[in-house]
C-alpha cells in the first residue's frame, strides 16, 4: 500500500483441505474483503487528509499532508486470487504459468518492455558474481562506494560511474536482484546483495504475538 504502482497476486494454499465449493465461496469472500479494505483505506485517507487541510494552522501539518497525498497517490492493482494445493506439483507449476502471464503484461508492468543497456546486463552478472564469492559475509551487506570500486576492477566496467552505477542499482533493486534503501538516509550508502539474509532476519524479528512471545520470557 506503500509502494508506488503496486501489482498484488493473492495466493490461497490449502485447497486440499476443502471442498470445491468452499474453494469457490472463500475465493469470493476474500476478494470482497480485499476490495472492502482498498475502499476504507481510500476513505480514511481523504478523511486525515481534508482534517488537516481544516485545520487551524494547516502551515504545521505540510509534512503529514504531504505524506498522506503521496500514500493516496500510490495505485495498488489487485490480480485475481489463485488458489492451490501446495501437496500438488501441477498447482505449482499453474501458479508459476499464472505469475509469468502477469509478468509479461506490459499494462501491468511497464518496465518489461524497456530495452536495458549492455551495461546493465554487466553490471548484474559482476554483482551475482560477487554476492557468491567466499569474500563477501553471508549477510551479503556491501558499501556502495567500495562496491563501485570492486565493479571498476574488471575490464569491461572500468570506465563505470557512481551515477551509473544508481541507476543500475534502483534497477537491481525494482526487479529484486540486491535490496537498495537509498531513500533511508543510514542506508543509502548500504547495498544488500543477498535480499535473502533480510527475509531470513525480518522473520526473526516480525512475527506473530511476538510481544507476547518476549514477555514470556522470565
Amino acid at each position: 500500500m506503500r509502494v508506488p504502482n503496486s501489482v498484488v497476486l493473492p495466493v490461497g494454499t490449502h485447497v486440499d483441505c476443502c471442498q470445491e465449493q468452499e474453494v469457490v465461496e472463500k475465493t469470493r469472500d476474500i476478494m470482497a474483503r480485499i476490495t472492502a479494505m482498498l475502499a476504507e483505506r481510500k476513505s480514511n485517507l481523504a478523511h486525515f487528509i481534508d482534517n488537516l487541510e481544516g485545520s487551524e494552522e494547516p502551515k504545521f501539518y505540510v509534512d503529514q499532508w504531504e505524506r498522506l497525498k503521496e500514500m493516496e497517490s500510490c495505485t495498488l492493482t489487485i490480480l485475481n486470487l489463485v488458489a492451490v494445493n501446495c501437496t500438488d506439483h501441477r498447482d505449482i507449476k499453474k501458479l508459476e504459468a499464472t505469475i509469468l502471464e502477469h509478468v509479461k503484461n506490459e499494462e501491468l508492468f511497464p518496465e518489461v518492455v524497456r530495452v536495458l543497456p549492455p551495461v546493465y546486463r554487466q553490471v548484474e552478472a559482476a554483482i551475482v558474481d560477487i554476492a557468491q564469492s567466499e569474500e563477501v559475509a553471508d549477510h551479503g551487506m556491501m558499501d556502495l562506494q567500495y562496491l563501485l570500486s570492486k565493479l571498476s576492477q574488471r575490464e569491461q566496467l572500468a570506465c563505470l560511474g557512481r551515477e551509473l552505477l544508481q541507476d543500475i542499482l534502483r534497477y537491481l533493486h525494482r526487479i529484486g536482484l540486491v535490496v537498495w534503501y537509498e531513500e533511508i538516509k543510514h542506508l543509502e550508502s548500504t547495498v544488500f546483495l543477498q535480499p535473502t539474509f533480510l527475509i531470513t532476519m525480518f522473520k526473526l524479528l516480525v512475527r506473530y504475538r511476538l510481544v507476547q512471545q518476549l514477555e514470556s520470557i522470565s
